[in-house]
C-alpha cells in the first residue's frame, strides 16, 4: 500500500512519530530564553521556546522541526536526534527514549500485535514468599501481577480491589490517595509511575492496557493530565516514602525496582529498612501483627 503524504498509512498518523512529536513540544515547553542564552524578547505567545528558536539552535529548518512535532513524515537522522537532545537539554534517559520512539518511527506502521497475559513465573513467587521485607511484582503497565505478605501488611490487602484496579497507577489516583490528606510526596511518586508508564508507552504506543489505563484517567482526573503532559520518562526508579500506619506509627522506607526478564518486562519493586533502626523495628513489628490477624 502506498504511503500517503503526512506520515499516514490508510489515513492513520503512526503511533511512534506521534508520540515523538508530543515528547519533542513538552520538553521544548519546559525551556524559556534564559535557558539557552537566548533574550525573551517581546510578548511570547507560547510557554518555553518558540518552534523556530529550537530550530535555530539545533541547526534545523523551523519547517522540518514542525514537521516533526506535528507526527508528520519525517526520518531523522541520529545526526539530528543528537543536535535535538543537545538542544534541548536531555538528561541520558530522555536521549534515550527520544532515540527509542524517532528510530521507531522510521520504521512502516506497525501491525497490530497480540498481547499474551503478563505471567509471573513460578520460581519469582517463591522468592516473594521467603523474602523478608515487603516487595510486589508490577507489569510493565504497573498492574500488580503478585505481592508477598509482608507487601499486605503495608500496602493492605489487594483482594479488596478487582482484578483489572490492581494498577499502581490507577491507585494513585483514587480519591483517597488525592484528596487534601493524601502524603507530601504523593506527587513525586505519581511522577515515577507515569515516567515508569511513559516508558513502556514508548515500546507500544497501541497496546490495549496502557491506552485504557491512560484513557480513564485522562478523562477523570486534571492532576493526571497535567502530570502526563509533562512527558517525564523513568527506565528504573529508587527513592524513598514515609507510610503513615496507625497501629505502629510512621516507617519511612527505601523503595526499589529490579527489572525482571522480559523486554520491557515486569519489575520487583522491594521496600527496605536499615538494619537496627526504628523504622526496621516497626516494620517487623507490622509484618506480626499481619500475621497474627490472618492466622486469626
Amino acid at each position: 500500500m502506498r504511503r500517503r503524504p503526512g506520515g499516514t498509512l490508510g489515513g492513520m498518523t503512526h503511533p511512534y512519530a506521534r508520540e515523538l512529536g508530543d515528547f519533542l513540544r513538552a520538553r521544548r515547553s519546559r525551556l524559556r530564553p534564559g535557558d539557552v542564552g537566548l533574550e525573551p524578547g517581546g510578548r511570547r505567545k507560547v510557554a518555553g521556546l518558540r518552534r523556530e528558536e529550537l530550530a535555530l539552535l539545533a541547526g534545523l529548518s523551523t519547517d522540518y522541526y514542525q514537521r516533526m512535532e506535528q507526527g508528520r513524515e519525517v526520518r531523522p537522522s541520529d545526526d539530528v536526534l543528537d543536535a535535538l537532545a543537545g538542544a534541548l537539554g536531555l538528561d541520558d534517559e530522555e536521549r534515550r527514549h527520544l532515540f527509542t520512539l524517532a528510530r521507531a518511527a522510521r520504521r512502516p506502521m506497525p501491525a497490530p500485535a497480540g498481547h499474551e497475559p503478563e505471567r509471573v513465573p513460578d520460581s519469582t513467587r517463591r522468592l516473594l514468599q521467603v523474602m523478608g521485607t515487603p516487595a510486589v511484582v508490577l507489569g510493565k503497565h504497573l498492574d500488580l501481577l503478585a505481592w508477598n505478605p509482608m507487601a499486605e501488611a503495608l500496602l493492605g490487602d489487594p483482594a479488596d480491589y478487582p482484578p483489572d484496579r490492581l494498577n499502581m497507577l490507577l491507585l494513585m489516583f483514587e480519591p483517597s490517595m488525592t484528596d487534601d490528606g493524601r502524603c507530601a510526596d504523593w506527587e513525586q511518586q505519581a511522577l515515577d509511575y507515569i515516567g515508569m508508564m511513559r516508558t513502556a508507552v514508548a515500546t507500544d504506543p497501541t497496546h490495549p492496557r496502557a491506552t485504557a489505563i491512560v484513557g480513564e484517567l485522562s478523562i477523570r482526573s486534571a492532576e493526571f493530565r497535567r502530570l502526563w503532559s509533562r512527558h517525564d520518562v523513568r527506565e528504573r526508579v529508587s527513592g524513598t516514602k514515609t507510610f503513615r500506619i496507625p497501629e505502629v506509627g510512621d516507617i519511612v522506607l527505601d523503595w526499589d525496582t529490579y527489572p525482571l526478564p522480559g523486554n520491557p518486562g515486569p519489575v520487583m519493586l522491594a521496600f527496605t529498612a536499615e538494619p537496627g533502626t526504628p523504622d526496621a523495628d516497626r516494620l517487623q513489628l507490622l509484618a506480626t501483627l499481619h500475621a497474627s490477624r490472618t492466622s486469626r
